[in-house]
């Protein structure tokens, strides 16, 4: 049975940890993520959460009058950008978690 020195350690260990939680969510919310596709034609920017921020269209893809091509081009730009920020996300928080799968923490 772990002693009241132990628990206390324990708990002191775990505010830490959700200190750390809660200043890496705070970086990570606060970050930009750049996503492309067609080799940059389109860029879309999405914060930390995924949220699309900003779409930037070259005048090659305005210009194209392919107008399923340009919204296929947007929605690939927000696909990437978003799994990069959910892949930043995932590895910065593991870094403070020390690798453990916590679920319903991220």
């Amino acid at each position: 049975m772990a002693g009241p020195g132990e628990l206390g350690n324990l708990l002191k260990q775990a505010q830490k940890m959700q200190r750390e939680m809660d200043l890496a969510r705070e970086e990570i919310s606060a970050s930009t993520y750049e996503g492309s596709a067609g080799g940059g034609v389109a860029r879309v920017e999405v914060d930390g959460d995924g949220g699309v921020k900003a779409v930037h269209l070259s005048e090659e893809a305005l210009s194209s009058g392919d107008k399923g091509a340009v919204e296929d081009l947007i929605l690939a730009a927000v696909r990437d950008a978003q799994t990069q920020a959910a892949e930043l996300k995932r590895e910065r928080l593991s870094k403070v978690t020390g690798g453990m799968d916590l679920p319903g923490l991220f």
